[in-house]
């Protein structure tokens, strides 16, 4: 191709491009206005013959643009290139309304084109965070969760972690994790990572830093193995040994507990000592011999050699000549005599020695049967006892014949006046005045005086010396083999005496108390969240011949299948130890629970102090609040103040908090409303809405506030709740509308509606929605069950012994919805009274002895006339 043609090629690409529409080589990018500095806006076009910028729809003026033009060396077509600056004034007019943004149109001969736009925004970063991290003490090796969320702000801040003022690196070290929420989480606490822990917040603005929140990672102290015993403390005679443990496997640290229990033990040691031997007194010289010589001998006994002790030195016998060298010749006559009367004294002497005996064992034996007729008035006491057989009408009620062979017998043992004396200090106590002239005396088996009395109420005064009397949060009653029922009224919690679980002839002052939650340390693990009160009852130790039924409100939502729920008891040294993991019971356990829907049913023999914690298995799994609404019933001021109420759904945690506002002079605006939170991590977010503004205002600078996650899972928090300050502009508003929302973040919500007059709506919170206390806190004896005693002894001789239809007891648990367990029921002597005995605890309130009928008329026990009978009144 020749130069002119490639020319002429040239040519007209350059004539073709200058009559296309303009492209842009630059276009405008959004930007940040950082405090009062304007940003400037620039957009490149070619072919343009002009290019001006339009704002949020209108033009900006020619005057505002800076326009350069220069030629492209390569194509020879136009290059525009504008300019214009933005101030915070500009992007200020339009706040509120939308967003300021900017685009560039181009022209040029064949037509225009239009940029993208950009957004000029005013950069900022508030100072306040919406959440800071909290300090905290964690156990070694437990997962460590702390919140951060940074202050809102344009640009996003972007969040990183200081431990120490060091800034953390996940990759270098892979025990912490930051999430997308920006939490920080330490996934095993080590000695290490005890430490002061900030969250920061920056963008192109400013730095904020939080709260700085100081983790302590603690170790409880263990104990070594046991040393060996060491040497006994003596050489000779008794002594101790004594061995010894250190609390070093490990050593407490950062405030861990000290290890439980004695770091020595002794026991007694006894070192036999060393006796040397030591003769005898010589004997008598024998007689003469037929050898001119006679003899005596001692012995090694006064005393013998033992333990390793030395033998006596010297001979045993020595002899010498009897007739000073002079030995004549004798018959052997004179020594045959002797020989013959030696033998006859001996035989002579044990004669006599056995008619002495046989004399002592005649006399002893004429006095033991004198003291036999004597004492013979106590037998009265120890008669066999027959068993009447069931009268005919109710014979089909028994399936086994009763033993007639069978007796009873006293069990206690018999002690006179003095005995009592052995037990009972003697003290100036008026009670012990009377001790002298009172006699005993034994009937059928049982002791009958006034010192039985007399020991009971001892017993009872030790017992009272040592509870608490605090009649809002505990009960108290005098209880026998009868058995009864202690309740604490407005809690939710009862403890069951079952018949018989208490000894017979034994008279027990027991208590029951629900315990305050800023009273207790009870250490959990991971997520694990406290499900019920924690409850005591007692006293510890008290002797029991069957198990009682502690009944306690839970705040677990869901089947058991969703939770690992755990019953847990403190020790005597303080300990809290796991005694129970519903759905895994094994035979052996002596502890049961039946958990309904919003109670737990637990069967102990051992008083004490009991709670249950839960660690939810899946989402399904959740805590029921009981969100509860106050506000004063009266108000003076221009402020006005609403307080909202996060509670686990319990009548204890609900009495708390009646008990505060009452003494507050609260007013309850809306009925309580329950909301079901769920193990998610977020948190509970409360906001405030249709209030009228133009007689209320908030003071609330954000649009809801929030509670943390952990606050309202663990348990632990009192009366945990968020305040809404309101101000009316004139002391003559008084009525209040509004709504107010509470719900979990990607979870459930409940909603109040507020209408509330202050002059006509006034009036102190009541206890209207508490459980009514139908017979007071203490019940002994029949009135506490509403099942008969004899009637009861009915049921349970007709359904104990298996049958092979299957109306036996188990069928009983069946219909009743008892059976989740059996292996606990077939434990014991009775199942039907145990299983009653559940039943009870349940139905104290609401309890149908006509739906037990009916429950026994379809098994086929045709007895519909043992119910008809008039239920126990208090």
């Amino acid at each position: 191709m020749t130069e002119d043609a490639e020319y002429t090629k040239t040519q007209f690409e350059t004539v073709a491009s200058s009559e296309s529409l303009p492209h842009f080589l630059v276009e405008p990018e959004d930007v940040y206005i950082v405090k009062n500095k304007p940003v400037t806006l620039i957009c490149k076009a070619t072919p343009a013959t002009q290019i001006y910028f339009k704002c949020n729809g209108e033009w900006v003026h020619q005057m505002n643009h800076v326009t350069e033009e220069t030629i492209d060396k390569i194509t020879g077509l136009p290059v525009l290139q504008v300019r214009t600056d933005i101030s915070r004034q500009q992007v200020e007019k339009m706040f509120g309304l939308e967003e300021y943004w900017c685009q560039c149109v181009a022209w040029s001969t064949t037509g225009t084109t239009k940029s993208q736009k950009a957004f000029v925004r005013i950069a900022y970063l508030r100072k306040n965070f919406e959440q800071e991290p909290l300090g905290k003490e964690v156990p070694l090796d437990q997962e460590v969760l702390l919140h951060c969320r940074p202050p809102e702000g344009i640009p996003s801040a972007k969040v990183e972690w200081l431990k120490n003022e060091e800034v953390i690196d996940p990759t270098l070290d892979p025990n912490f994790y930051i999430t997308m929420d920006h939490n920080l989480i330490i996934k095993e606490a080590r000695l290490s990572d005890t430490a002061n822990y900030t969250c920061v917040a920056k963008n192109i603005v400013a730095r904020r830093r939080s709260a700085t929140a100081a983790i302590t990672t603690y170790v409880n102290g263990g104990w070594s193995t046991w040393s060996e015993w060491e040497s006994c403390s003596t050489t000779c005679g008794k002594g101790w040994q004594k061995r010894t443990r250190t609390c070093t496997s490990p050593s407490p640290q950062n405030g861990g507990s000290f290890c439980d229990g004695q770091n020595s033990q002794k026991i007694a040691c006894t070192i036999l000592c060393p006796v040397d031997g030591s003769w005898t007194e010589w004997s008598k010289w024998s007689a003469c011999g037929t050898e001119c010589t006679h003899w005596r001998n001692r012995e090694c006994s006064e005393p013998a050699p033992r333990n390793g002790g030395k033998e006596c030195d010297g001979l045993v016998m020595e002899s010498e000549n009897c007739t000073n060298g002079l030995c004549p010749q004798a018959s052997t006559v004179p020594g045959d005599v002797a020989l013959y009367t030696g033998v006859v004294a001996v035989a002579v002497c044990l004669t006599l020695l056995l008619v002495v005996v046989i004399l002592v064992y005649r006399k002893k034996q004429q006095d033991f049967d004198s003291d036999v007729t004597d004492s013979s008035i106590l037998t009265t006491g120890f008669q066999p006892v027959n068993i009447k057989t069931p009268k005919q009408d109710n014979s089909h009620l028994l399936t086994i014949q009763p033993d007639l062979t069978s007796t009873s017998a006293y069990q206690g043992s018999i002690r006179s006046r003095q005995d009592i004396s052995d037990k009972i200090p003697m003290t100036n106590s008026p009670l012990l005045d009377r001790l002298a002239n009172e006699r005993n005396t034994l009937r059928n088996g049982t002791v009958h005086s006034d010192t039985s009395n007399l020991m009971a109420r001892l017993s009872m005064q030790m017992n009272n010396k040592s509870l608490l009397r605090d009649a809002s949060n505990t009960a108290f009653g005098t209880f026998n083999f009868l058995g009864g029922r202690l309740t604490i009224p407005n809690r939710g919690i009862s403890l069951l005496i079952p018949p018989e679980a208490i000894p017979r002839g034994k008279i027990y002052e027991l208590y029951l108390t629900v315990h305050k939650k800023e009273d207790l340390r009870l250490p959990l693990a991971g997520c694990q969240t406290l499900l019920s009160p924690v409850v005591s009852c007692g006293p510890p130790g008290v002797l029991l011949t069957g198990p009682v039924i502690l009944s306690i409100q839970h705040c677990a939502e869901g089947n058991l299948e969703n939770w690992s729920i755990k019953l847990k008891k403190q020790s005597p040294q303080g300990n809290w130890e796991e005694v129970l993991h519903l759905g895994k019971e094994i035979p052996s356990n002596p502890y049961y629970c039946q958990l309904d829907g919003q109670m737990s049913h637990i069967f102990t023999e051992t008083l004490g102090k009991y709670t249950l914690v839960g660690e939810s298995l899946n989402v399904t799994a959740a805590k029921r609040l009981r969100l509860v609404l106050f506000a004063p019933g009266i108000c003076t001021s221009l402020e006005y103040s609403i307080r909202i109420y996060c509670l686990e759904d319990t009548q204890n945690a609900f009495k708390e908090v009646m008990q505060l506002e009452k003494h507050l002079g609260g007013q309850l605006l809306d009925e309580p409303k329950v909301l079901h939170f769920k193990d998610s991590y977020h948190n509970l977010r409360l906001s405030i809405h249709d209030i009228q503004k133009s007689l209320w205002t908030s003071k609330l600078l954000d649009s809801y506030q929030e509670i943390p996650f952990y606050h309202i899972w663990n348990g632990c928090q009192r009366n945990l709740h968020c305040t809404f300050t309101l101000e009316r502009y004139s002391l003559s508003t008084t009525e209040l509308n509004g709504k107010i929302w509470v719900w979990q973040v990607e979870g459930e919500g409940q909603s109040f509606h507020i209408h509330f007059n202050f002059l006509k709506d006034v009036k102190q919170a009541d206890f209207q929605y508490m459980e009514p206390n139908h017979c007071g806190t203490s019940l002994a004896g029949p009135c506490a069950f509403k099942i008969p005693y004899l009637i009861r002894q009915k049921i349970c001789s007709s359904l104990d012994i298996p049958n092979s239809r299957g109306s036996d007891w188990r069928m009983l648990a069946y219909k009743l919805k008892l059976d989740r367990y059996l292996t606990y029921f077939a434990s014991k002597a009775s199942p039907t009274s145990v299983i009653l005995d559940l039943w009870e605890a349940q139905h104290f309130h609401n309890g149908n002895l006509n739906h037990l009928a009916m429950i026994m008329a379809e098994m086929g026990k045709q007895e519909p006339m043992i119910f008809v009978v008039s239920e126990a009144e208090c």
